[in-house]
């Protein structure tokens, strides 16, 4: 299968090497269209006023055509699609360095880059691991994400994002991967600074948050990967027809 693999890590970033090492092993062809920078926390923005710069890059080790673009996951696959002559059968969107889960989900340019391969008739997956400053195991995330993919993509009936988030733990340690709703959110935390001119804000850690179970946050704490198809309608059906009924 022709697969386009992306991230919002940058494409020189280890999780998307060892995905791209292990499609590759599957025998899939694959073309790597990645940030030239980090790019987390981006969300689905895209470029507007900036003309992007996509540019053949080299990744060691990976024997297949990679790109980097100057711009957002989403404008990657934008690049993707308007530059390749490529009809690609799906796209993955990963290894991300960090979970995305629970409401996190809506500021993660690694499932944005996903959506945006499903506006344009795609079928994806996003592949998160779990966070670790010395061994984030993308090894296991990527073996994982590769075992769901041959399970369900032939069961998509329509065009959908499926979501994965796998411990930093080796395969075999793994609990077990189970479907799952996404979880809440859970706050973060700023430091507060004033200054001269106002005040500085900066990231310090995240609020607790206990998890409901058979959610995301819950079984990834409990040593599950977790699999969540996503939707993106934004329309509130019972809503609308509410206030349908009111104009």
């Amino acid at each position: 299968m022709n697969i386009l693999l992306t991230n919002d890590d940058g494409y020189f970033a280890p999780g998307i090497k060892e995905l791209a090492r292990q499609l590759i092993a599957e025998g899939h062809n694959i073309t790597i269209v990645a940030p030239t920078q980090e790019n987390s926390g981006k969300s689905h923005s895209i470029t507007l006023r900036e003309k992007l710069v996509v540019s053949p890059v080299t990744i060691d080790g990976i024997d297949a055509m990679c790109y980097s673009v100057s711009g957002t996951p989403a404008d990657c696959v934008r690049a993707a699609l308007n530059i390749l002559d490529t009809k690609f059968d799906f796209c993955f969107s990963g290894c991300n360095f960090g979970y995305n889960a629970g409401m996190d989900i809506l500021y993660s340019g690694t499932v944005s880059a996903a959506i945006e391969a499903n506006v344009f008739g795609i079928n994806s997956f996003a592949v998160s691991a779990e966070f670790l400053k010395e061994n984030t195991n993308y090894e296991t995330a990527a073996k994982v994400a590769i075992e769901v993919f041959n399970k369900v993509h032939k069961s998509l009936d329509k065009v959908q994002v499926v979501n994965i988030n796998v411990p930093s733990v080796e395969y075999s340690e793994l609990k077990g991967i189970k479907a799952a709703k996404i979880g809440g959110n859970v706050m973060d935390k700023y430091t507060k600074v004033q200054t001269e001119n106002g005040y500085t804000l900066s990231l310090s850690g995240r609020n607790e948050y206990n998890c409901p179970e058979n959610t995301d946050r819950y079984l990834l704490s409990e040593g599950y990967a977790t699999v969540t198809p996503l939707l993106y309608n934004l329309t509130d059906i019972e809503l609308l027809k509410n206030i349908s009924e009111k104009l």
